[in-house]
């Protein structure tokens, strides 16, 4: 029989999809009240993976990720995509989105992301919201699943969320 281990904490993330760089600044201090300070971010690039959010938020978007100081409770994070929903509505013009906000966590192993959306990889967690492992750690690195978004491959972000991944080894030490 296994026995029950206490969950460690893990670090908190934040994808952003933005229409423009004025919109990721507006929602800072909202994140900030919200989730705690940001302790990193990656480099700001050109959201062209897909043509999804364009209908509503338009051409040119933006993507960046954060991290937060704060570690979390794994459970948390199911209560923190439904707050960033309501941020997302909140900074809305005219029912339309500006920025998209996907919370996750990363821990020793993995980077989990959080969705409203049902598919076959994710696992029901509460309230409407589901979580799906997007990235595995092994053998010194992150690795894609087949479902892991274009945008959260490629190299930039892979060594972002390994040095986040890193911080976060030293914080619970």
């Amino acid at each position: 029989m296994g026995r029950i281990k206490e969950m460690k904490p893990v670090k908190l993330i934040m994808g952003i999809i933005a229409c423009d760089e004025e919109v990721i600044k507006e929602s800072e201090p909202t994140l900030r009240d919200s989730l705690g300070e940001i302790d990193r971010g990656s480099p700001i690039i050109k959201f062209n993976f897909t043509n999804y959010y364009e209908e509503e938020m338009g051409k040119n978007l933006l993507r960046q990720w954060w991290s937060f100081a704060k570690l979390i409770s794994p459970e948390e994070i199911a209560e923190i995509k439904i707050k960033t929903n309501e941020i997302e509505e909140k900074l809305s013009i005219n029912n339309k989105r500006r920025i998209n906000l996907d919370p996750g966590y990363i821990d020793g192993a993995k980077l989990i992301l959080a969705s409203t959306k049902n598919y076959s990889h994710r696992i029901y967690l509460n309230n409407g919201i589901h979580a799906e492992v997007t990235l595995i750690y092994e053998k010194g690195a992150f690795h894609p699943l087949v479902w892991t978004y274009p945008d959260y491959k490629i190299d930039m972000a892979l060594h972002f969320f390994s040095d986040v991944r890193a911080g976060y080894l030293e914080e619970i030490k």
